[in-house]
């Protein structure tokens, strides 16, 4: 089994990334699925109490908490079916990479997925979510708390980054790469061939 995990900030590209595994066949956990999960468990709208949750799950059961809940669901997803690789998406904080990394070793490769922020704000506001539709203070104050898990230092030490600065198509026939064991998706880090997406 492959495992595969991506990490990038809001408008980055994760979402466009997990729709091409699917398509490709690919299962994908979301990390962000777990707190759901467990907001609707406690009787909460993930909507709103998506963050306090994810806080709380890391305070009651230690700082991989959430990752510690992905691993089964790696685990099933890989054991359901002929799937060889798996996609973990939304890393955040270096715990939770350690974690996945001891776990699943050598058959882990971490995926950075980058774009300039004035370019992830146009997408946000695209797709017309509430916290960053032409409101970059929001977005700016949104980005803080993923760093505050230490997003950029996951973001650092990736195996693989996608810039994503290009076209749409560009970007999933890199992801197509990454996913089918290209150690770049192709030419991800050529900076005459960048990769874009809307979300």
């Amino acid at each position: 089994m492959r495992v595969i995990g991506t990490v990038g900030l809001p408008g980055s590209g994760k979402g466009e990334a997990a729709a091409v595994a699917e398509e490709e066949g690919v299962p994908v956990v979301t990390m962000g699925d777990v707190i759901r999960a467990e907001c609707r468990d406690r009787g909460l709208d993930p909507a709103e109490h998506h963050g306090a949750i994810a806080r709380a799950l890391r305070e009651e059961n230690g700082p991989a908490a959430i990752a510690e809940r992905s691993i089964p669901l790696i685990e099933e997803a890989a054991a359901g079916g002929d799937a060889a690789t798996v996609l973990v998406d939304g890393l955040r904080a270096p715990v939770e990479l350690e974690r996945f990394r001891d776990r699943f070793g050598d058959d882990f490769t971490l995926v950075a997925i980058t774009a300039p922020f004035d370019l992830r704000a146009e997408r946000l506001g695209a797709r017309g979510r509430d916290d960053s539709d032409v409101d970059t203070e929001a977005l700016k104050r949104r980005e803080e708390r993923e760093l505050g898990f230490g997003m950029g230092e996951v973001i650092e030490v990736a195996e693989v980054t996608v810039e994503n600065t290009d076209t749409l198509a560009a970007f999933r026939d890199r992801i197509r790469g990454v996913l089918h064991g290209a150690a770049d998706g192709g030419a991800a880090h050529d900076a005459d061939a960048p990769a874009e997406v809307e979300k």
